[in-house]
């Protein structure tokens, strides 16, 4: 059930009204609290959002409005939760038009709206050794990842894969989870000169296969995670991040398919069978705004058509 409420709602009033609820729909103003810049193009923000906070389990994501009306929706996974603070930590890469507009927050700023959290909850069980393996900005959801996976008694070898050493982030929160931590850079300038897929099929080769393996980057490194390990049966888990518009299944932009059958990421995912996933189907619908994503503006033709009353 959704509940649209004033901006100026008391936060008390509603968490007395909606605590009953699966789903939270803010209609407020999300303030950031904190933000830092993990490097050239990423950054992390936490924002007000006590019960997304509260109720978000580790593979789940928001969908953010910067503007309002009409601003563009894009998905972002929580890579961590503060419930003392009643914050949530995001994770971004600036890409596009709106990470860019985020990014231009500061501290003390709002975020127009956020909903959440969406998608289902990574399955958490004891299984013995997990390989996680994380390329680029994809360490941020694979964070939270590692944290359950700990919890619930698993070894764990995480793989962080970048292009270069001052891409590397959260580094420090990984080796203070895991009971390994293998680094690679295309360039050699930290760990090992490799791609990912070097060292996890070293692993898999090795007396202590894994029992399971995740992997949450781009679309190309997740694809050659799969069958770097098909082969030797390890079963896969991979996090997709396609395009989103309302996160509940209504829009269908973020099909995909999985096993011969189309799935949609925002409430069937986001993690799916790597094995399973046809991966350049996927690659090929995200490039179908390439020409226009990393413009500062473009028109929307769908707002055309509300502005206009609906008449084509």
């Amino acid at each position: 059930m959704a509940y649209v409420l004033p901006r100026s709602y008391p936060l008390r009033e509603i968490t007395a009204l909606i605590r009953h609820s699966g789903f939270f729909f803010f209609v407020l103003m999300n303030k950031i609290v904190r933000k830092r810049q993990l490097s050239d193009a990423v950054f992390r923000m936490e924002i007000e959002a006590p019960l997304i906070a509260e109720e978000r389990k580790p593979g789940q994501f928001i969908i953010l409005q910067v503007e309002h009306d009409f601003g563009e929706r894009i998905p972002l996974t929580i890579a961590d939760a503060d419930l003392q603070a009643g914050t949530i930590s995001l994770i971004f890469q600036t890409v596009g038009a709106t990470t860019k507009k985020l990014a231009a927050l500061n501290e003390g700023d709002f975020i127009a709206d956020l909903v959440g959290p969406l998608g289902l909850p990574t399955h958490l069980e004891k299984v013995g050794t997990v390989v996680c393996v994380g390329g680029g900005i994809g360490v941020a959801p694979l964070h939270p990842i590692v944290q359950g996976l700990k919890e619930a008694g698993n070894k764990v070898i995480v793989i962080m894969g970048a292009r270069n050493k001052d891409l590397v982030i959260l580094e420090d929160e990984m080796r203070a989870l895991a009971d390994e931590i293998i680094l690679c850079s295309d360039d050699g300038s930290v760990g090992r000169k490799a791609l990912v897929t070097e060292p996890l099929k070293e692993l898999c080769e090795s007396a202590e296969k894994p029992d399971l393996v995740v992997a949450v980057g781009p679309p190309i490194m997740m694809k050659f995670c799969a069958l770097t390990t098909k082969p030797y049966e390890v079963h896969t888990i991979v996090s997709l991040n396609t395009i989103m518009v309302d996160g509940t299944g209504m829009c269908g932009g973020c099909r995909v398919t999985v096993g011969g059958e189309t799935k949609f990421v925002c409430v069937d995912g986001p993690e799916f069978d790597g094995h399973l996933v046809d991966f350049d189907n996927m690659m090929k619908r995200l490039a179908s705004y390439k020409d226009i994503e990393h413009k500062a503006s473009h028109t929307c033709k769908t707002e055309e058509l509300l502005k206009r009353g609906g008449k084509s």
